[in-house]
């Protein structure tokens, strides 16, 4: 019977993997709220393994960051995170939903395999998902009501002091060679306000361009997040014949506000009811920052302001 695993990688030489490092976890205090960043190695081989048979999913990213998350929550228990893995159960396992001739390019890159013959079960190679986050259950969790409040985006482009700010990679894949596939997040805390972004992005060569963005927005007088989901794309062959120059076709940041929009769904998360004993000024919390990085650049880049502007894009 032929086995539903696929073969092995193609015959180019290897990409130059990250060298492994220790697991690191940072927290910040702001108010109520603990943002908590979580980065770590690659997942191995056996542990990837696993998970795909636990999916039920024929491959994973090359690069997964199975233990990388970014947390937000409250110290009443309820808050929300962003990981690779929760992602990776939406995937679509069944069906390849690109239908493109790049999809048997994936397939010829493999041409080398010993395992050519066998059937390669139809999965979402690209890894798309419409994964917005994971709400915390540890007590009452956010409830969630659908809204037209939008983040204030101008706000948010005020050049306000910044006092922290990370970003974690969730995973990254090249597609045999075929373009990418990545997912991260990135959050930024103000004095009175905080704005998060994870960002999944696609470009399959000479086919397509696929942003999904999740936006979550939080002021600190207010009860609630708001987040924003957007789904845009675009065939590359339409983004050309529009005048795009090529070299934004590798850039998220520059070419997502060239892509068309496919959807866009609201939430307001609004907090439970819950007691309290932590009356911190969320303008001082910064001041509780705890972290494991030895980087002695570390805190100016926490507060570095230049990345104002793609966090918003």
């Amino acid at each position: 019977m032929a086995s539903s695993s696929p073969p092995p990688g193609p015959t180019h030489p290897p990409r130059r993997m990250p060298t492994p490092r220790a697991r690191k976890v940072e927290d910040f205090s702001f108010g109520p709220w603990t943002i908590t960043a979580v980065k770590s190695h690659i997942m191995p081989s056996d542990d990837m393994e696993k998970l795909a048979s636990q999916l039920d999913i024929p491959q994973l990213p090359e690069m997964l960051f199975g233990q990388n998350v970014l947390r937000i929550k409250h110290s009443g228990g309820f808050g929300i995170e962003f990981n690779a893995v929760d992602h990776m159960k939406l995937v679509d396992n069944k069906r390849d939903l690109m239908k493109v001739a790049v999809s048997e390019a994936w397939r010829e890159a493999r041409a080398g395999s010993e395992h050519i013959h066998e059937v390669i079960k139809p999965f979402d190679w690209t890894f798309t998902s419409n994964y917005k986050g994971t709400l915390l259950k540890e007590s009452v969790p956010l409830q969630m009501e659908e809204t037209t409040e939008l983040i204030d985006i101008e706000k948010l482009k005020q050049r306000e002091r910044i006092v922290y700010f990370e970003e974690v990679v969730l995973f990254e894949d090249e597609l045999a060679d075929n373009g990418c596939s990545t997912l991260s997040v990135k959050i930024r805390v103000m004095p009175t306000s905080f704005f998060l972004l994870m960002r999944f992005f696609l470009r399959v060569d000479n086919v397509i361009i696929r942003v999904h963005d999740t936006r979550l927005y939080h002021e600190a007088d207010k009860d609630y997040f708001l987040r924003e989901f957007s789904a845009k794309e675009n065939n590359i062959n339409d983004l050309v014949k529009r005048g795009v120059p090529p070299r934004l076709l590798h850039d998220p940041n520059e070419i997502v506000s060239r892509l068309d929009s496919r959807e866009m769904v609201i939430h307001k998360l609004k907090f439970p009811q819950v007691q309290t004993t932590n009356t911190d000024d969320p303008q001082k919390t910064h001041a509780d920052h705890q972290k494991t990085n030895t980087d002695p650049q570390a805190d100016s880049q926490k507060t570095d302001t230049t990345d104002c502007d793609s966090a918003e894009k």
